[in-house]
This record gives C-alpha cells, sequence and structure tokens, in this order.
C-alpha cells in the first residue's frame, strides 16, 4: 500500500533515527548524555540565578561567563592532543567525574546557606574546564560511532538530545530552585553524571583511527599533552581553510552579541515580575524552539549549500532575539521569539558540525573538536559578559536588542567578507 503525499512530506522532514537503532554505542552514548546534560542544565540555571540571589547585580552574573571562559579555553588547547591520541571513552569518563566533583563543591556551598560568591565561581569554573573537555571528546567520537552516510542524522539526533535536554533542565531547575533551594539543585546534578559513567563503561574502547598512540602505547604515553607542536597543530589546520574558519566565527557572532542568557534573572523581576520559574521557563524557550528543528531536521541531508544555510539561520537567530527584546512583559510573545531562535540556531549547529566533521581527518578530529567546543560553549560565555556590561551601562532591554540588530550586521559583513562560504558545498577535499 503506497504512502499518501502528506505521509511521505512527514516522513522526509522527520528526524532519521537510524543511528540510535543501527550503533549501540552511540545509543548508549546518547542515551547517558541525555540524562546527564539535564542535570548539567539544572545547576547552570542555580548558577545564574544564585549569582543574582548573593550579589543583585547583572555585572556579576555576566562574569560567570568570563570565570568559566578561563578554564574552558585551557581544556580545549591542552585536551585536543590528548583525546587524539587516547582511548576517547575513558577521557569521557574522566571528564564526567571532573564535571561531578565540580557540582559536589557548588553542592557543599549550598548547604552551608549563603556560600561566598568566590566559591560559587570555582565551582562553576571546574564545571567549565571539564564540560568542555567533555564536549570535545563527545564530538570526536561521533563520526567513529556511525556510518559516513548516516552523520547528518546523528548530530541531528545530537542536537534531539542536547535540546530536551535544554528543555527539561532549566523548566525543572526554575521549579526546584524556587520550591526546595539551591542545594536540591545542584545534588540532582551529581547524582545525574552517573548516567554517562555507566554507559562509558559499556561502551567499547574508543582509540582515535590513524592515531600514532594504540592501546599497548597509552599507557606510556601519560595523561598531557604529546607537545607544543600537537596543541597548536588544529589551528594549523584552520589555516586557509576560509570556509571552515567561517564556521567558527558566524557562531562566535551569534553568541557573543545575540545570547542573552545572563539577562533572564533580572529579566524575569523587573519585566515579567517572577523569580527562578520564569528564568527556567526563558532558557528552557530557546530550546524548545531548537528541539522542534531538530525533530523536523529530515530534510537537511538534502541542502547542498551549507554555507548559505548557516548564514541565513543565524540571521534569523538575530531577528528572533531582537522580537523578544520588543516582546515587552507579554511572556508568551518573548518564549515565542526565543523559540524562533532556538530552531534557526539548531539549523545552524547541524550545518556547522557538518562541515567540520566531514573535512577534517579522524586523526586532527580531537584537536578541531576542542576548537570547535571553545567557540560554541565558550563563546556563550563572552556573551554573558557582553550582555551584562551592556545592561549594567544602559538596560538589560537595550543589551537585548543592540545585540540582536549586531548579529545580524556581522552576519551580512561575514558573507561579504568570506563569499565563498556561501556557495560552499559538501565535495571531497579541503573546506
Amino acid at each position: 500500500m503506497s504512502m499518501s503525499p502528506r505521509v511521505r512530506w512527514l516522513r522526509a522532514l522527520a528526524v532519521d533515527v537510524t543511528p540510535l537503532r543501527t550503533s549501540r554505542d552511540f545509543r548508549l552514548l546518547w542515551t547517558g548524555e541525555l540524562v546527564s546534560e539535564t542535570g548539567s542544565q539544572i545547576a547552570l540555571v542555580a548558577i545564574y540565578v544564585q549569582v543574582f540571589a548573593l550579589t543583585g547585580s547583572v555585572a556579576a552574573v555576566g562574569l560567570v561567563g568570563l570565570v568559566q571562559l578561563v578554564p574552558l579555553a585551557f581544556a580545549a588547547l591542552l585536551g585536543g592532543p590528548v583525546i587524539d591520541a587516547h582511548d576517547r571513552r575513558r577521557l569521557l569518563l574522566i571528564g564526567q567525574c571532573g564535571q561531578a566533583a565540580g557540582s559536589a563543591l557548588l553542592l557543599l556551598g549550598a548547604l552551608g546557606g549563603d556560600p561566598p560568591l568566590a566559591l560559587v565561581y570555582a565551582g562553576a569554573a571546574v564545571v567549565a574546564g571539564f564540560g568542555g573537555f567533555s564536549l570535545s571528546v563527545r564530538s570526536s567520537m561521533t563520526p567513529n560511532l556511525v556510518a559516513n552516510a548516516q552523520l547528518p542524522a546523528a548530530l541531528s539526533l545530537n542536537q534531539v538530545m542536547w535540546n530536551t535536554s535544554l528543555i527539561v533542565g532549566p523548566a525543572v531547575g526554575g521549579v526546584v530552585i524556587d520550591q526546595a533551594g539551591f542545594s536540591w539543585a545542584y545534588g540532582i546534578d551529581v547524582a545525574t553524571f552517573a548516567a554517562t559513567v555507566v554507559a562509558c563503561l559499556l561502551m567499547r574502547p574508543q582509540v582515535p583511527r590513524g592515531s600514532p598512540v594504540d592501546e599497548e602505547r597509552e599507557a606510556e604515553a601519560g595523561a598531557l599533552s604529546r607537545g607544543w607542536q600537537d596543541i597548536t597543530e588544529g589551528f594549523r589546520f584552520l589555516r586557509g581553510r576560509r570556509v571552515l574558519q567561517s564556521t567558527f566565527y558566524v557562531d562566535l557572532i551569534a553568541m557573543i552579541f545575540g545570547m542573552p542568557r545572563a539577562l533572564f534573572p533580572v529579566l524575569a523581576l523587573t519585566q515579567f515580575g517572577a523569580g527562578p520559574e520564569v528564568v527556567g521557563v526563558l532558557f528552557s524557550a530557546v530550546s524548545v524552539g531548537a528541539l522542534l528543528g531538530a525533530l523536523s531536521a529530515g530534510w537537511v541531508s538534502r541542502i547542498r549549500r551549507q554555507g548559505l544555510a548557516v548564514l541565513w539561520a543565524v540571521a534569523v537567530w538575530g531577528l528572533g532575539i531582537v522580537g523578544f527584546g520588543l516582546s515587552g512583559d507579554s511572556l508568551p510573545l518573548a518564549v515565542s521569539c526565543l523559540a524562533v531562535a532556538g530552531a534557526a540556531d539548531v539549523v545552524s549547529a547541524v550545518f556547522r558540525s557538518t562541515i567540520l566533521q566531514t573535512t577534517v581527518p579522524d586523526n586532527l578530529r580531537g584537536r578541531m573538536s576542542a576548537v570547535h567546543i571553545l567557540v560554541v560553549v565558550g563563546g556563550p560565555r563572552v556573551g554573558d559578559a557582553e550582555a551584562g556590561l551592556v545592561a549594567a551601562l544602559t538596560t538589560p532591554t537595550i543589551a537585548v536588542l543592540t545585540g540582536g540588530l549586531a548579529c545580524i550586521i556581522g552576519v551580512a559583513v561575514l558573507a561579504l567578507a568570506v563569499p565563498e562560504f556561501a556557495r560552499y558545498r559538501p565535495v571531497a577535499g579541503r573546506a
């Protein structure tokens, strides 16, 4: 019995779940990260709300981003060569245990009442450093867990996982903080790391293909970098690859100028007259749109001009942020604009990741994934500081509006400066 055109159209839009069916290790990693990342997002909301509660300063909330950026940068620079030389499954296990330790520090501070601000910053820094390392490891593992033809589908599924955690985590976190306090939020986060730890223990070893270090030499190589040359090799690989460079530039434009999350605690109070529960809603709104975008990403494999798709997606992100800034005290309108921005962002993320993973050899994926994660996770941290500073000098609303407009202008400038990015089509060879 043949399918109707409507059914065929819906099936074409739906995300392809083949990687979850065919790859046991991808399924384990995906499920474990879904649980662990949900806990991490609960803790992220708690950090922002706790800093604002302790200080009453939007600039102090924005400073969380810079505090986290330093260890994140070190993790990216020092971790890349290690990821390319050692069992990535074991490294992910180390990263998850490190994140759990950082969350445990935040939990201890919360159990003591009102902790020193420095302790909250320290816990946030530890979580960010090990979290960035874990993301780099996971990103470099994915291409080896599925067939090449399934990579866009796997990356789309990763976006589904990521954005599901970004919806559930902040929404639950806002309620938990409001009803039970910060200690419960951090305690839940610590407990959820067990999911990825168990997944790592069940997975097969993930030694990089083409790596000069095999299982026997791994014990002798140590856990540190193989030298400055290895650390910088990822950056040298980018030299002359303007399309690949542009995937990083465009994400930095979007996240530095157009990411208003550091303003959510003060906007929830001053614009919507509410508390932590609305902070969680604002965090989740972006991810609701992103999840819907990821679930309907069955069409992404058929797009050939991937660079142009990224440019349009980031421009729509900027428009969504501008709409959020103009929404006034209408929470439904604000949530809708953030959701539109999130849907556009996930499209950008899938295409940017596909360009990266299909143009980088496996023995460099750890280092390039580290650079990628430094941009993807570091950009919002710089954006936190930028939003907090502009809001402190003007108002939170002006900070949101100018950030969204700067994002749109930045995309236009990039398109003119690197015209080959808009023309890029996936072909064999370098980007």
